[in-house]
């Protein structure tokens, strides 16, 4: 694979800067849509997170310091600086999914993937990991799986089948 060093980051793959920059040049390098960006980028780097020299990257080529870029990723569930999978199950952890027994969907993902929260399938496939409500209320106990929402989640059979969309 082709890489290219980047000023005092390590390196970066030539093919990850050059997407990361048009990322940023689509967001007009403001800073105010930086969770914009960081969620962008996440989606295009494998195992979707933001590893060090990316979020160090970002930096610099947006002018603000990396203990902003870092606490954004932080902050916001939606973003990780910690490698995850291909397809990010999310549960939804709001009172509803709870009221819903969600207990009963995490324990059916977790024996049929074989993963426990916050792990990954040895693929590299799957990651599962609870996130705040993300306004499925009304088909809980729900997940969202790289975004898509998928609800009325209360047989094994309905798990499997929003699981087997993604191989």
């Amino acid at each position: 694979m082709n890489s290219t060093e980047t000023k005092s980051f390590g390196v970066l793959t030539r093919d990850l800067a050059l997407k990361i920059d048009s990322i940023i040049e689509k967001h007009q390098s403001n800073s105010t849509k930086l969770i914009g960006i960081l969620l962008d980028i996440q989606d295009v780097v494998p195992r979707q997170y933001i590893p060090r020299e990316v979020a160090a990257y970002v930096s610099e080529k947006m002018n603000i310091p990396l203990s902003k870029t870092y606490d954004v990723i932080s902050f916001y569930a939606a973003l990780s600086d910690v490698p995850r999978a291909d397809y990010i199950i999310q549960l939804c952890d709001s009172v509803v999914c709870k009221v819903t027994d969600n207990t009963v969907l995490l324990n059916t993902i977790t024996n049929l993937l074989g993963i426990n929260e916050r792990e990954a399938t040895a693929d590299g496939k799957y990651w599962l990991e609870y996130t705040p409500c993300f306004g499925a209320c009304d088909i809980s106990p729900a997940i969202r799986i790289n975004g898509k929402v998928y609800g009325n989640l209360t047989t094994e059979d309905s798990i499997k089948a929003a699981l087997s969309q993604y191989k």
